[in-house]
């Protein structure tokens, strides 16, 4: 790769912590452009340092995140409350056995570190404490006589069984079982069936009448108590929804304490951003695409007519959807696409640019991803010196075209690192890893170069780590800078992968659910009827309004199948593969 155009940057300083670590300032100087500011005590007795660099002006960055409260703090007190960044260069880089080699990894990951990432839009909710607690007996009861002092509660028993009749009613007990649930915090909707208030002259137990089916109860928070199944998908993500086993005396006490809380406005990222015009979900009451359906854990993503729709106030922002949204309709905001591409490029031409060879980049998350991270430097032998760690907020938000274009960057291998027992599905991560190692491996950057490590324990991943191969490096990386929406990002980063792959093809079959293929139109039976056309929701079929003419643009299919279902003559054959020739040209004429 070409060395990076080089900016005045921010100020940096690096901290030996007590010298504990080496740091190569030559190549933290070659790959950044700038000679950083070094220290040994920044957090104590040379404090003043950072003082004077804050009161030179301009933004710093700042090789520590262990002080990083005392810094802001300090900051504070000179009326500087922007501009700054911390990155940890200790826990990644410098506490490892392979140190003396790790400086082009400090400066990669100070030059990601100075990438502006844009601000996180919020969803707003709000909530009153209107709380139902459903339960099965009088573990329920006393939850609400916890609770009564600060929530307006009310108790909903399912099939209970011997229940004392409370000496005074401080709240409402009903009997019901709740058939089906939606919403969220400040807007839950519940259906219940076998509902009935209990007969005021209950005496050794609670006597229920006869109840009613479909009853509908709204409230801000539910506590569920009952030890059956969620009511939600991926419940102890939805906001709102507390849940415990009621035998297990420590978690309810969890759960009540956080109950207790939810009352007032309350604020979420807005993980994902949608655009229903770009949507392929159907056409004319035709099922097409619904990948960010099958992957959602939550059930924040519903059809919607021809397209589907996310409930911002429900996603949970595994990203999902936004990985395997083969038009771009579903982006990930947390950061958008471009922004996170623009810190993997700072990150790789820094790492060349510093004299760094076959970088590999670990992304993880950052509850799980840093503590293991962490872990493996304090008690293990920690990261290699060529394995860069890119925080995300999920490792389920990154799509193709991330990993696509690390490769044409110069990246050696990508790795996710997971948990060994995942809170939730990744299979969309998975079809994204499955579709990129085998155009990866097409085109010469070996078979396994892109993986998942699933491990719980830092001594699994440094052997991970050891034992994973990497792939081969483009001979000459790109340097291109990634502009545009997501779709346009997918198009740009594969052409790229493809133009600097060592052994570059044209074509690679995919598996089926790829978003990239043609559709083959049998010309002979194709009557130019354009009912395909009219299904096509990303233009790839097109019509001639001059004359009869069918044409096709292989860059724009999404291999949504709407065309297949629609085609009265059923003479459309779809095929997944991406044709690198096919995609540069314009559009073809089918038939005419």
């Amino acid at each position: 790769m070409a060395a990076q155009e080089k900016t005045t940057g921010p100020t940096m300083i690096v901290c030996s912590c007590e010298s504990t670590m080496p740091i190569d300032t030559p190549a933290i100087t070659r790959g950044c452009g700038s000679t950083p500011k070094s220290a040994e005590a920044l957090c104590r007795r040379q404090l003043d340092l950072f003082r004077s660099v804050l009161a030179a002006g301009g933004p710093v960055t700042v090789g520590c995140t262990q002080e990083q409260p005392l810094f802001e703090e300090t900051a504070a007190e000179l009326g500087r409350g922007d501009g700054l960044a911390f990155v940890n260069l200790r826990e990644t880089g410098g506490w490892s056995d392979q140190a003396p080699g790790a400086g082009p990894k400090m400066a990669a990951l100070l030059a990601a570190a100075a990438v502006e990432m844009p601000e996180t839009r919020l969803v707003s909710m709000s909530s009153q404490g209107v709380t139902l607690i459903y339960g099965r007996d009088q573990v329920a009861i006393d939850a609400g006589r916890r609770l009564g002092e600060r929530l307006d509660i009310t108790v909903l028993l399912t099939r209970p069984g011997d229940v004392t009749p409370p000496r005074r009613t401080e709240f409402p007990v009903l009997r019901g079982t709740i058939r089906g649930a939606k919403g969220h915090l400040g807007a839950f909707e519940l259906s219940i069936d076998d509902f009935t208030q209990p007969s005021p002259s209950s005496r050794a137990r609670l006597e229920f009448g006869a109840g009613r089916d479909g009853a509908v109860s709204r409230c801000d928070v539910v506590v569920d108590l009952s030890g059956g199944a969620p009511l939600f998908p991926a419940g102890d993500l939805r906001a709102g929804y507390l849940r415990a086993d009621p035998g297990d005396r420590a978690a309810v006490e969890r759960i009540l304490a956080e109950a207790a809380s939810l009352v007032g406005e309350f604020d979420k990222p807005r993980y994902v951003d949608f655009d229903a015009g770009l949507c392929a979900h159907s056409r004319s009451r035709i099922v097409g695409c619904r990948r960010c359906l099958d992957v959602c854990p939550t059930g924040a993503i519903t059809p919607a007519g021809n397209h589907v729709a996310i409930d911002p106030h429900v996603c949970a922002g595994c990203g999902a959807c936004a990985a395997v949204c083969p038009t771009g309709a579903a982006s990930y905001a947390l950061p958008d696409a471009a922004a996170l591409l623009r810190r993997v490029r700072a990150m790789l031409g820094a790492y060349r640019d510093a004299g760094g060879a076959a970088p590999v980049l670990l992304i993880h998350d950052g509850e799980h991803g840093e503590e293991m991270i962490e872990a493996l430097a304090r008690f293990g032998d920690g990261l290699p010196a060529h394995v860069l760690p890119l925080r995300v907020n999920e490792i389920t938000q990154v799509g193709p075209e991330t990993i696509a274009a690390a490769f044409a960057w110069g990246a050696a291998g990508t790795m996710f690192l997971a948990r060994a027992k995942p809170r939730h599905d990744q299979q969309g991560l998975e079809r994204v890893v499955a579709m990129c190692d085998r155009v990866l491996a097409a085109l010469g950057y070996g078979a396994g170069a892109v993986a998942t490590i699933s491990a719980d324990d830092p001594d699994a991943l440094g052997a991970a780590l050891r034992l994973a191969g990497t792939g081969r490096a483009s001979p000459s990386p790109s340097g291109f800078l990634p502009m545009g929406d997501r779709r346009g990002l997918l198009a740009l980063a594969f052409g790229e992968l493809q133009r600097v792959a060592p052994t570059p093809v044209e074509r690679v079959p995919l598996p089926q659910g790829a978003p990239f293929g043609t559709a083959i139109v049998d010309a002979a039976g194709c009557t130019l009827c354009h009912a395909c056309v009219a299904a096509c929701p990303t233009s790839a079929l097109s019509d001639n309004p001059d004359k009869p003419q069918l044409g096709f643009t292989e860059s724009l299919c999404v291999q949504c199948g709407l065309c297949k279902a629609t085609c009265p003559e059923k003479v459309i054959q779809l095929v997944p593969q991406i044709d690198f020739a096919a995609r540069r040209s314009v559009r073809r004429v089918v038939k005419e």
